[in-house]
């Protein structure tokens, strides 16, 4: 069941347009743009053309912040929430590789 809702290969190589993701999240490609440049989330600018790409962590940091948003979270307190949060993903993942490896 888990490997139909997460497909790990399919994620590392995930990249979405910001056209994309805006009509997915439903937030404006300004806002995003904005985001972009406070240094919320980080796109892959494509040299041909400029376009924005984003990878499965950003669109999922996007998505976090938008939900705290609308339960009236500041942008600032939004971003800050889940930066903590991605922090204690990944400090556990590193522990479960750690243990995983000297087994």
């Amino acid at each position: 069941m888990i490997e139909q809702l997460f497909d790990p290969k399919l994620v590392s190589q995930l990249l979405v347009s910001i056209g994309d993701v805006s009509e997915v999240t439903g937030i404006p490609q300004r806002k995003l743009r904005y985001w972009e440049d406070k240094g919320i989330i980080i796109s892959s600018c494509q040299k041909e053309g400029g376009t924005r790409k984003f990878d499965y962590l950003n669109i999922k940091k996007i998505l976090l912040i938008k939900e705290l948003l609308d339960e009236g979270f500041t942008l600032d307190a939004s971003v800050k929430k889940v930066e903590e949060r991605i922090k204690k993903l990944e400090e556990a993942f590193k522990k479960i590789k750690e243990k995983t490896q000297t087994n």
